[in-house]
């Protein structure tokens, strides 16, 4: 079973080393999403419809929305990996146009050769997690100067966002998948059926699917999902609710059925979330 063996949680996202064991199912980060390998053996993400590796000298690249997966080898030792999953808001103070870490393209591909910078900057910051895994100055500035040589050296961050000209021009959202969007965003855990999100949109089902997924990248299930393992993550992680009651609130029908399905996209169970989160 995999194990998150530190998790640091603040306004930058959070960050996680994982000791991988175990694959995941298809799912998506309404943020980038780079992962870093430490130690072990060198593994491989599907990231949308492409294999990444991850390696000891590539790092892997996730776009915010798009559909990735961790594909484990059990014939190769345990990858242990750090994951940064990085809050555009957060990355704005940096820069403004970094806001567009929140879209699709912020990287134009799944991998990239990781430097001698990047990989010092990985370990010291895995060693301050390890070390004093408490909240620091130290840990979040040694975040900032890892995320900042990442993008430098992965994203043409200086032609990020396009010129006026080219975002006025971009075609806008239709207004109903718009209005279903918000409606999943109100209340991720409302139990509507996509066949009634698409009536209340005004849509066929099919043509609400195939609008959907033109419009975000992704379909509505996956959208969803997105929607309510972020609810789940922040409820594990700030409340002291027993997860059976988060559980609950977000529609899942049994502790058993939440559990999975946060270990599905989380790596790791919630229980063990919370305690090495609170460690």
């Amino acid at each position: 079973m995999s194990h998150a063996l530190r998790i640091t949680k603040g306004e930058f996202g959070r960050v996680a080393l994982l000791d991988m064991d175990r694959s995941l199912v298809r799912h998506a980060h309404p943020h980038c999403h780079v992962l870093l390998k430490i130690d072990g053996d060198d593994t491989q993400f599907a990231v949308g419809d492409r294999v990444a590796p991850l390696t000891d000298t590539l790092a892997v690249l996730i776009n915010a929305w798009e559909t990735h997966a961790y594909v484990h080898d059990p014939a190769r030792r345990n990858a242990l990996i750090l994951a940064l999953y990085i809050e555009p808001r957060w990355l704005r103070a940096f820069r403004p146009n970094w806001i567009a870490s929140a879209t699709p393209g912020f990287f134009d591909t799944a991998t990239g050769a990781v430097d001698a910078r990047i990989q010092n900057l990985s370990r010291d910051l895995v060693a301050e997690m390890i070390h004093a895994p408490e909240p620091s100055a130290a840990k979040e500035a040694l975040l900032s100067d890892l995320m900042i040589a990442v993008i430098d050296r992965f994203t043409p961050w200086r032609s990020i966002g396009g010129s006026l000209w080219d975002l006025a021009r971009t075609v806008t959202m239709d207004r109903r998948i718009r209005r279903a969007i918000g409606a999943m965003r109100a209340d991720p855990a409302a139990g509507a059926s996509m066949a009634q999100i698409a009536k209340s949109a005004g849509l066929s089902r099919a043509h609400f699917f195939r609008m959907f997924e033109r419009s975000t990248g992704v379909t509505p299930h996956v959208f969803l999902n997105v929607l309510k393992v972020e609810c789940a993550v922040n409820l594990v992680a700030a409340s002291d609710a027993p997860l059976t009651t988060i559980g609950a609130d977000l529609g899942f029908g049994s502790p058993a059925h939440f559990s999975r399905f946060f270990r599905d996209h989380v790596s790791v169970a919630p229980s063990e979330f919370r305690a090495v989160l609170r460690f």
